[in-house]
């Protein structure tokens, strides 16, 4: 007779690239997300909720394999056998919608929104393929003034989450000029869909991560990474990466010094004069605001990876630096960015319609505000736990939870089976303000104890020994059962305060 075989179970295990966020990260995430949205409404932004599949062909990425296209992104068919693909921003989607519905926005269209997005691509240190990303965009204005009020807005949105001026700048530059500096090595800028000119994009991308000489092989033969992945080069000649470098590195004290910088490496080309005219005016508007060197500054480094934009591109960086977790000093460096991208909602419609908005990465900027305590990742107090004490009374105990609920306060009545030691440690761990307690004794008083879970700990640790513990009962008082609600408040709002 054949041995019966057990069944196989799962590993209890994630998936690489993703994780799980737990109850103190979620509520620091959610306040970080409310400040956010507040600065946007206060420009006059409204929200917006695309789902978080689109049909592939309608996020432009670029797929080269049409049987299975999941590079970069998460793609499955549906019922008609047409390829789905999870968001991998919150742009794309914006640019289907604005397509759709173009007739009946109000021009130009302002709009917010935040969610989930996805990326298959190769995880690392705090690097994800699933994370948050909180965006504003403007749509149907050409005018750079939409731009610069986005910077302006990046710069606002740090300070209101407790970033301080000199801990942050707003990095801007323009598409536009690298392409005339791109021209002047012959490679042709109308070509937007070029991978030679993608792959530029891309490394010079990389420049706070890698370094010039990172960047410079990724512009010429290509770049092995630690773990011996080879990724390859855009195959440039050294004096074409000697010209882009140049650029790259033009970046000076002051915004005026940098764009005459910028005005001599693109002399000539018409593009490129055309996106040095660009970055002058927004630089006009920012310092008429009061905005540009210390907040918002051109930095020709700042390229953008993703090969939509077509004008002005924009990152916010965190200026300072934290130890790691082995003590040695490191940056944060983007925290967000975006730009003007005039050409997405053509791919719909073929009119081109100018657009141009920003991102925050609200992962990485909550762990930024966690390294300067400014997250407000303290633990929230956990609920009220009203104890069973004598399971026919069950519906007795119900009504106190209910009591306190709709006083406002946080509280459960504990579910399980278990006898008083056990939920007692059960509302240590739900980290509870206090418990209420009510045996036959106390009802036939009418009365509950209550005890206060953290005074109690405090005052324990100066208790020497079990006995004096059990006579002093410490932070346990005795109420009328009628003045239950009144008197966990009272611990409830010292320990808020």
């Amino acid at each position: 007779m054949a041995k019966k075989l057990k069944p196989k179970r799962p590993a209890a295990r994630l998936p690489k690239g993703f994780r799980d966020i737990e109850a103190d990260e979620l509520r620091a995430s959610q306040k970080m997300l409310r400040t956010v949205q507040e600065t946007y409404e206060r420009y006059g932004f409204e929200p917006l909720e695309t789902p978080g599949f689109e049909f592939t062909d309608a996020l432009g990425k670029f797929l080269p394999d049409s049987d299975r296209p999941n590079e970069g992104v998460f793609s499955l068919q549906d019922e008609d056998e047409q390829w789905m693909s999870l968001r991998y921003d919150l742009t794309a989607p914006l640019a289907r919608f604005v397509a759709e519905n173009y007739d009946r926005l109000p021009k130009p269209f302002r709009r917010y929104a935040f969610g989930t997005v996805w990326r298959n691509e190769k995880p690392g240190p705090g690097r994800f393929r699933q994370f948050t990303q909180f965006d504003a965009d403007t749509v149907g204005t050409e005018s750079v003034t939409a731009d610069a009020e986005i910077c302006m807005l990046a710069a606002d949105t740090m300070e209101a989450l407790g970033i301080e001026r000199g801990e942050y700048q707003i990095r801007v530059n323009n598409r536009k000029v690298l392409d005339g500096v791109l021209e002047g090595i012959g490679i042709d800028p109308a070509d937007a869909a070029g991978v030679k000119r993608l792959t530029i994009l891309r490394a010079v991308d990389k420049l706070d991560r890698l370094g010039p000489e990172g960047v410079a092989l990724l512009l010429g033969p290509g770049r092995k990474d630690e773990s011996g992945d080879f990724t390859a080069g855009a195959g440039l000649e050294d004096t074409a990466i000697a010209k882009v470098m140049a650029f790259v590195e033009a970046g000076a004290e002051s915004g005026s010094a940098t764009l005459l910088a910028i005005k001599q490496l693109v002399s000539g080309s018409e593009i490129g004069e055309q996106g040095h005219a660009e970055l002058q005016e927004m630089q006009a508007l920012l310092d008429a605001a009061g905005y540009a060197d210390e907040r918002v500054r051109i930095d020709p480094s700042i390229v953008r990876g993703l090969d939509y934009y077509t004008g002005p591109v924009f990152e916010a960086e965190l200026t300072f630096e934290v130890n790691d977790e082995d003590g040695r000093p490191v940056r944060f460096g983007s925290v967000g960015g975006g730009g003007r991208y005039d050409d997405l909602v053509a791919r719909f419609t073929g009119r081109s319609v100018p657009a141009t908005g920003f991102s925050v990465g609200v992962s990485r900027l909550q762990a930024a505000l966690g390294a300067l305590g400014r997250s407000g990742t303290a633990s929230t107090l956990g609920p009220v736990v009203v104890l069973v004490m004598d399971r026919g009374e069950l519906p007795r105990y119900q009504r106190m939870a209910q009591d306190l609920r709709d006083a406002g306060i946080r509280a459960e009545m504990y579910l399980g089976t278990s006898g008083m030691k056990a939920q007692m440690k059960y509302a240590d761990k739900r980290g509870a303000p206090c418990v209420v307690i009510q045996g036959s004794n106390e009802r036939d008083q009418g009365e509950v104890q209550i005890k206060d879970l953290i005074e109690g700990a405090k005052a324990a640790q100066s208790i020497a020994d079990n006995k004096e513990w059990k006579e002093s009962r410490p932070a346990q008082v005795s109420v009328a059962e009628a003045d239950l609600v009144a008197e966990v408040k009272k611990i409830v709002a010292r320990h808020q305060n």
